[in-house]
């Protein structure tokens, strides 16, 4: 971490933001294709529409960042605690409980969600952290596969924990696609704007 200056954090942040508010209006126009559950009664009204996604998705990419950095010094932590390889295994262990938790536990223990609604949402995280991840390793080294798959898997569905408890599968599309993009472009972009000697790991 102790190569992200200001100037750093300062582009980081403002293409995070980017990334995030494209995220929203991708996925708020994609739904409202396919439900239409917005009426539009003219072109101003689709203008604000997607005003009002790009403000969304600025508030989903400050919340990621928050998790971001928070993860950041957590692995800093965590390595300087735990020896490299235990810190890597409980990482790895926590990711694949939190999976496992979105997947099944909410929907046979706690009766919440339908398995098949559940079932879609982890089937789509997972996908998107093993393909994050594969491009992680393939930019820096295999070290930084359990760190992104983790961070991927377990951080992002912390984050989305508020919205998954509404239980509206509308809501947590408007979050899960800006959140999933937002976590993705930050962890693929930091070893780019770190000094070249610093690892994803260390």
């Amino acid at each position: 971490m102790g190569g992200l200056n200001i100037r750093k954090w300062f582009h980081l942040f403002w293409t995070t933001l980017l990334v995030g508010s494209g995220g929203a209006v991708a996925a708020g126009m994609a739904l409202q294709g396919i439900s239409g559950a917005v009426p539009f009664k003219g072109l101003t009204d689709f203008f604000l529409y997607a005003l009002i996604l790009f403000g969304y998705g600025m508030l989903v990419s400050v919340y990621a960042q928050l998790g971001f950095f928070a993860y950041l010094i957590l692995n800093y932590m965590g390595f300087g605690v735990f020896p490299r390889k235990i810190w890597q295994y409980i990482q790895l262990a926590l990711a694949v409980i939190a999976l496992f938790d979105l997947f099944f536990l909410r929907s046979f223990v706690g009766g919440e969600r339908s398995l098949a609604s559940d079932s879609a949402l982890g089937l789509t995280l997972l996908l998107a952290a093993l393909a994050v991840a594969y491009f992680k390793v393939r930019d820096t080294n295999a070290s930084a596969w359990i760190p992104t798959f983790f961070f991927m898997t377990g951080v992002t569905i912390v984050e989305m924990i508020g919205v998954l408890r509404l239980g509206v599968d509308n809501a947590t599309m408007f979050i899960v696609v800006p959140l999933i993009a937002c976590n993705a472009f930050q962890i693929l972009r930091l070893h780019r704007i770190l000094r070249p000697a610093a690892g994803w790991s260390e």
